[in-house]
């Protein structure tokens, strides 16, 4: 499934780093706002080498590639939005939005048989 989502880059995060029992890792969040007519601000995570091979630039519109996962601390629930690529103006056709009023998040096509009933 390839999750995407355009729009206008509005701010770029500190860089995050540290140290896990699988070595060092490091992070950056930036801020994406969608097109259309009810734009929408995503924070959107970028993960290791992404960083350099992506340096962002404020205001830049770009496709982000993201994958979206969720997970379980202590009763609560937190969501990640991870790209794990980046394309550069605005694309036409390829899923990305070709109407500005499309807040796009393409979740593929609605034939996955991902065995969930709905």
């Amino acid at each position: 499934m390839d999750l995407q989502i355009t729009g206008k880059v509005k701010q770029i995060l500190e860089v995050q780093s540290g140290e896990s029992k699988n070595g060092p890792w490091k992070k950056q969040d930036f801020i994406l706002e969608t097109e259309g007519k009810f734009p929408k601000l995503v924070c959107i995570t970028q993960w290791g080498d992404q960083i350099d091979q992506n340096s962002l630039s404020v205001d830049e519109t770009i496709t982000a590639h993201i994958d979206i996962q969720s997970r379980e601390f202590k009763g609560r629930w937190y969501t990640d939005v991870k790209a794990w690529k980046i394309e550069r103006g605005a694309q036409q056709g390829g899923g990305a939005a070709a109407n500005p009023d499309d807040n796009i998040i393409d979740f593929g096509p609605e034939d996955d048989d991902d065995g969930l009933p709905f």
